[in-house]
């Protein structure tokens, strides 16, 4: 099973991973994380092997995420430990992604969401497709963004990050590449000719180097132009606030997406917002990871984590009863709540 659902295998000199679960968007369970692990351990130190590259099967996408039905079914159940085992060999990973000695050439085609961001956009090289929708949704059933996703939006420019965490709004090749997520651009027709050309590239040939040359110019994303009436209303301190700023601003786009805001989870939205400003005073990515596990086993406890994945994925009602249903029910405390340590033993203990 574990076979089937990631695809290894070495071709000249690259080390190709497949996630091969296309009728599920290439969702991600524990032992698919655990086959990637591996795969990078037993190639970090074979000659044989100079580049890995990142991909996923069919024609919708890298990776749509984790698999959030089976942490929705333990939730329920009160089984907790499985669903953090998962978080914290997934939180590894993406760590190790980040570091990884070898050029590390993530094909970023499709829909790109959660922890597919996590195995992706910590890598070295990381391209991009006409066809990409790179996106952390995690307020929309009731979660906040995790496997490093707050260290990568709380390093957009500006409050592009922020706009990003709390709308879970996905973006496109130019806005990707734009806030940082991506590196290169190249059409999905041009993605075979390049691990082509990293299997058979020289011994030394520079994997990064080879990416650059074959990549395109991106198509212009929409963000950038959006920056003033972004960095206005999400510089804002609090969620409240920045709705107030943003069904003032005049723009249509602010209004759209205050309206989005106002469906997402009052507790996670506001969880999201401390998450990413907390992430920007932090060191680096491995003390982020620390910090979103604490917050992902805490919001494992929330009502609606179980609730956000009913009405989005289970039911698709897209109708969730939230728990606290309105932002001014959600306390200080219950914020703070969600970072308290986790105890001796139990934390990720990355950073």
């Amino acid at each position: 099973m574990t076979e089937a659902a990631v695809r290894v295998r070495v071709e000249g000199r690259v080390g190709r991973i497949t996630l091969n679960r296309p009728r599920a968007l290439n969702a991600l369970n524990h032992a698919m994380v655990d086959r990637i692990a591996g795969a990078l351990d037993a190639w970090e130190h074979d000659p044989a092997v100079t580049t890995v590259v990142m991909e996923g099967a069919g024609e919708r996408g890298l990776c749509a995420g984790g698999d959030v039905r089976a942490i929705r079914e333990d939730a329920l159940r009160g089984e907790l430990e499985a669903p953090l085992a998962f978080w914290r060999d997934e939180y590894r990973l993406n760590a190790r992604i980040a570091r990884y000695p070898k050029p590390y050439v993530a094909l970023m085609d499709g829909i790109v969401m959660g922890g597919g961001v996590g195995i992706s956009a910590h890598g070295g090289v990381r391209v991009v497709t006409e066809r990409s929708l790179v996106a952390m949704p995690e307020t929309g059933i009731g979660f906040v963004p995790d496997v490093g996703g707050t260290y990568l939006l709380s390093r957009a420019p500006g409050e592009l990050g922020t706009h990003l965490a709390l709308t879970g709004r996905p973006v496109g090749a130019g806005d990707a590449l734009h806030c940082g997520l991506a590196d290169h651009y190249l059409p999905v027709a041009g993605l075979p000719g390049l691990v082509e050309e990293l299997a058979q590239a020289p011994a030394g040939e520079d994997a990064a180097a080879t990416v650059a040359r074959l990549a395109h110019p991106a198509p212009e994303g929409e963000l950038a132009a959006q920056r003033d009436w972004i960095d206005a209303c999400w510089s804002a301190p609090t969620v409240e606030e920045a709705l107030e700023r943003l069904d003032a601003s005049g723009e249509p786009a602010a209004k759209e997406t205050a309206e989005t805001v106002r469906g997402r989870s009052p507790l996670a939205l506001k969880t999201a917002l401390a998450a990413v400003r907390r992430a920007r005073a932090l060191p680096g990515l491995e003390a982020v990871l620390d910090q979103e596990y604490r917050v992902s086993a805490h919001a494992l406890t929330w009502p609606d984590l179980a609730e956000g994945v009913r009405a989005q994925v289970v039911d698709k009602d897209r109708a969730p009863a939230w728990l606290p249903a309105t932002l001014d029910a959600v306390t200080d405390e219950a914020v703070a709540a969600a970072f308290a340590p986790l105890g001796e033993g139990r934390e990720l203990g990355l950073g």
